[in-house]
């Protein structure tokens, strides 16, 4: 069994938002993610998809993209993006999710021997475009939402890794609340996504005061799902 994570997949079964307006590397991305994806995941591995999941507005508009993620090989996990506004009523959406794929919300799930925990996260303080009197609030919401998954996940004593949407740290400011909960909940691993094009550059990828941080977001991966490397989640519990 093996883990992989790919965020942003921005699916639009519909054909009305072409993502190549966003840059040539993404005309026809969906097709060189089900190929990498084919071509690299077996049935019984996990993959983890934080967030951007599909450009619908509502449920039923996202079903298909959702029953094109489930034609894919291996076991799912999402999260919400900030672009995922079809993301409703967990229980509606967890119902109109295909076998063998699952979404979190203020709670953990345990796949084979390890837990998995997240929320979509938000802009951090320091960022340009931060405006407290807009930001804050949804700031303090997401913060509460990470501890209560990860108050959750502890409880399962396993390894457990995060899914967040938005950046929890980057390259000039390490420090957040996000980063200091991980920290204080012995997270291993947190996968995230968000960023892309010239914002590639703010990533954070590595270690950090124990945990792998590491930016999926599917054109910084050249529309190939990463695959987490054994060693990151050693000694196993």
């Amino acid at each position: 069994m093996a883990i992989y994570a790919i965020a942003d997949l921005h699916l639009d079964t519909s054909q009305t938002k072409p993502m190549d307006v966003f840059g040539p590397e993404w005309r026809n991305h969906a097709e060189k993610i089900a190929r990498n994806w084919n071509e690299k995941v077996d049935r019984d591995d996990i993959v983890l998809i934080p967030g951007d999941i599909s450009w619908a507005m509502k449920l039923e508009e996202a079903v298909p993209d959702l029953a094109w993620i489930g034609g894919l090989p291996g076991r799912k996990i999402l999260i919400r993006g900030n672009h995922d506004f079809w993301w409703g009523g967990i229980q509606k959406v967890r119902k109109s999710l295909p076998n063998d794929m699952y979404a979190l919300q203020n709670d953990c799930l345990v796949l084979d021997h390890l837990c998995f925990a997240g929320t979509r996260g938000w802009t951090l303080p320091h960022h340009p475009s931060y405006k407290p009197e807009d930001d804050e609030p949804i700031l303090r919401r997401e913060i509460v939402r990470l501890e209560l998954s990860l108050k959750a996940a502890v409880k399962e004593a396993k390894p457990i890794l995060c899914l967040m949407h938005y950046p929890p740290v980057d390259g000039e400011h390490p420090d957040s609340p996000f980063h200091k909960l991980l920290v204080e909940y012995g997270v291993r691993v947190c996968v995230y996504g968000h960023l892309h094009g010239p914002a590639h550059r703010f990533a954070f990828n590595g270690q950090l005061d124990g945990i792998h941080y590491q930016l999926v977001s599917s054109d910084y991966l050249h529309f190939k799902p990463w695959q987490l490397p054994d060693g990151w989640l050693l000694p196993w519990s």
